[in-house]
């Protein structure tokens, strides 16, 4: 029991890694925005002042919620992602979620023998 919570916070550890990267790239990016908008804006036009942290925040939802919708983006990508997984045949798919459920079941799963048991259900190489 006590390797599978250490396994379960190897997971947490890595998710809590993602997630400081994920805000520190909005932090970077909120700080070009700002930094662009007082370098160019002002003097380009007359009636534009600086702006600060938080109002370059603003600005990037704002420029999201209008010019990128507000779900996710890239929708062509999952739409060839579609009809590539259509045109597998079953035993491609198989192969595909056999190697993307191998590099989340060790990080999430309750323990060894489920990963075990998983590599069982692989198809073999010389059929």
């Amino acid at each position: 029991m006590m390797k599978c919570s250490t396994d379960k916070s190897g997971c947490v550890s890595r998710c809590l890694k993602i997630g400081a990267m994920v805000a520190a790239g909005i932090a970077a990016v909120t700080w070009v925005v700002m930094q662009l908008w007082n370098c160019l804006l002002p003097d380009l036009f007359s009636g534009v002042s600086p702006i600060g942290y938080w109002q370059a925040l603003g600005v990037l939802a704002l420029s999201r919620i209008l010019f990128g919708g507000l779900r996710g983006g890239c929708h062509g990508h999952w739409r060839e992602r579609r009809a590539r997984w259509e045109g597998m045949t079953p035993e491609e798919r198989q192969q595909l979620k056999g190697r993307f459920g191998s590099r989340w079941r060790d990080c999430c799963s309750s323990g060894k023998t489920e990963a075990a048991s998983g590599s069982a259900d692989k198809p073999s190489e010389n059929t």
